[in-house]
């Protein structure tokens, strides 16, 4: 076991690690209520005390990345200078697509706008205006800050793994302050740290995933969409991510990631067709156009004369992001570096930063104007329900929609499949990070670790998500008359 240990793996990074997650999922199964108020708990602390420094934060992200890809590094490559990109860039594109956001982009699509034009954090809800600033809060959450937050680790990580002879870990990144000290309790320390942003960061799309694929299973199917079933999901969703990590790269995560980039394009195409398609084709340049002239502004928005209801806001949308994004950028950053070995900085930059923001822009408008166009014609329908209800968001579009209903089961059916392959390939792509974070950098870990790691983050997500049922006395369903304003009681994946 010893000699396994040594051979295989970090041994304080893969001990201390796995031991401490273990005794979080006995922590959560004894004690689920226990589990959601220190969550709740460090969640109020961190956004009480440490808003201006996640606003800066993010912003200076932006700024750093523009500075580097424009700069005199960028024609460095992240290799030997004879180094050549090791997957063409459709598959880096998918890839990293998929890992970057995946199920976030099909849950909140339609919820996130409306419930910004029901609920905005400042200005009266349900006008035009409204509807604009909707869809510009809704493009600054999925936009730049996120993938900036994600292309600086990764940048370093590539650049001190491939240019400078490194491990592929974190600590590498800290090479020019720790030094040596990398190898040592300093450098375990940021791995430790790493891994766990990386696991929590996951389960948080692994149990907004479950509850998506719950809600389309009780439409099609009238399976009841309960704690049970979700969990029973991810434990079947975990299963195919699994298979597809004992793969590895070029069989199982390229593959299932170029399969789900073309479903979900397929998904975007059928309510750009059924939906207000001239509308969304003039709606998207303006939402572009807004976006890029109000983006310095609103990444430095605090919101200090809005409010109790602007502070509820941030606290619950931006904030909530803003800590999302960062504890994924040890996972997606290394998983960028893994996948970018040959690229210029320039190219890495470029590509990671506005590919995936422009593919993001156009499905965002095409779900969420679709969703607006269609309440502000008819402020009593159904999808004033998406906002509180996001699971169901999606499914609630597709029943407004002009188009046969074997096309709209159809697409359901797509819904589900497409959040599945989005849960897969999250969770495959997690696992072989965290499986790297844990052997000390190397990118091909060996088949025992990759098995560990896929099931722990399955769960950790299980875990969670009955603590929140559990805390809250099952999903949260208030009347409509009765529900909070603030979106942080109800929009967590843990309710």
């Amino acid at each position: 076991m010893r000699s396994y240990l040594r051979e295989h793996t970090n041994p304080p990074v893969f001990l201390g690690s796995a031991a401490v997650m273990l005794a979080f999922l006995v922590w959560g199964v004894v004690s689920p209520p226990s589990v959601a108020s220190v969550s709740d708990s460090v969640l109020s602390f961190i956004t009480s005390n440490f808003e201006w420094l996640y606003i800066f934060g993010a912003s200076g992200f932006v700024v750093f990345v523009i500075y580097l890809m424009l700069g005199r590094y960028g024609s460095v490559k992240l290799g030997p200078n004879d180094s050549e990109p090791e997957y063409s860039n459709l598959s880096w594109f998918a890839m990293l697509f998929t890992a970057g956001m995946g199920i976030g982009l099909v849950y909140y699509a339609v919820s996130e706008p409306v419930f910004h034009f029901l609920n905005p954090p400042t200005g009266d809800p349900g006008t035009d205006e409204a509807a604009a600033n909707a869809m510009n809060y809704t493009l600054f959450h999925w936009g730049l800050h996120p993938w900036a937050i994600y292309i600086v680790l990764g940048t370093s990580l590539a650049y001190f793994s491939f240019r400078r002879g490194l491990p592929l870990r974190p600590a590498s990144a800290f090479y020019s302050f720790l030094g040596d000290r990398i190898y040592g309790w300093p450098g375990a320390l940021v791995d430790i740290l790493a891994v766990f942003g990386t696991l929590f960061g996951l389960a948080t799309s692994l149990g907004i995933g479950g509850r998506q694929v719950g809600a389309g299973l009780n439409e099609l199917f009238g399976i009841p969409n309960n704690t049970l079933v979700q969990v029973l999901i991810i434990a079947a969703i975990t299963s195919v991510a699994v298979v597809s990590v004992m793969l590895g790269v070029d069989k199982g995560i390229r593959n299932l990631s170029l399969a789900n980039l073309w479903l979900a394009l397929a998904l975007l195409l059928f309510v750009f067709v059924f939906g207000p398609t001239r509308d969304l084709v003039n709606t998207l340049a303006a939402n572009v156009g807004t976006y890029v002239q109000t983006l310095p502004s609103l990444g430095l928005e605090t919101f200090p004369n809005g409010g109790e209801q602007a502070q509820g806001w941030q606290n619950g949308w931006t904030l909530f992001y803003w800590g999302w994004w960062i504890s994924w950028a040890p996972f997606v950053g290394m998983f960028l570096a893994r996948i970018s070995y040959g690229r210029t900085i320039r190219s890495f930059v470029a590509g990671a930063l506005f590919a995936p923001v422009g593919a993001s822009m156009v499905w965002l408008t095409v779900f969420g104007d679709s969703a607006l166009t269609i309440l502000r014609d008819d402020p009593e329908n159904a999808l004033n329900q998406a906002g509180d209800d996001a699971p169901r968001s999606l499914f609630l579009l597709f029943e407004q929609l002009p188009a046969p209903e074997v096309l709209t089961t159809l697409a359901s059916v797509l819904v589900v499949l497409v959040v599945v392959l989005f849960f897969a390939t999250s969770s495959d792509s997690g696992s072989l990070v965290v499986d790297i974070l844990t052997n000390g950098g190397d990118p091909n870990p060996v088949w025992q670790q990759r098995l560990f790691w896929a099931v722990t983050e399955g769960a950790l997500a299980s875990v969670l998500l009955i603590a929140g049922a559990n805390a809250a006395g099952g999903p949260i369903r208030w009347p409509r008359s009765r529900r909070p304003r603030s979106p942080r009681a109800c929009r967590s994946a843990w309710c």
